[in-house]
């Protein structure tokens, strides 16, 4: 069975306030609806990296706006490479119940043939 992609904790002492990142299904769809692509983040970086880093936002702090963490990614030094590959497992995450693997437990009232 895969191991769960911990989450990126974010702790802004100055604010006093913690940021949970992580992605679900549905911030994904969230994502793909507004044109995101994770691919872009390679080739337009100074544009889709940090709506990338925002979108990780989005299933716990839905409020938290782009301008609030392209702030906050200016004041953290910018993405290192570990936190965009770190993001890049979490946004992969979600796409397992679409691609099991095959020791992944299957439910035994629902059949494929």
């Amino acid at each position: 069975m895969k191991e769960r992609v911990k989450p990126v904790i974010i702790r802004d002492k100055e604010n006093n306030k913690e940021y949970t990142l992580e992605f679900s299904r549905e911030t994904i769809k969230f994502a793909e609806g507004r044109g995101f692509r994770l691919q872009d983040v390679d080739n337009f970086p100074m544009t889709k990296m940090p709506e990338f880093f925002w979108l990780a936002f989005r299933m716990h702090h839905q409020s938290f706006s782009l301008n609030q963490a392209e702030k906050l990614l200016e004041r953290i030094g910018g993405m290192s490479n570990a936190l965009a590959a770190r993001l890049g497992e979490l946004y992969a995450a979600p796409f397992t119940y679409l691609t099991p693997d095959e020791e992944t437990e299957k439910n035994p009232l629902v059949e494929v043939e």
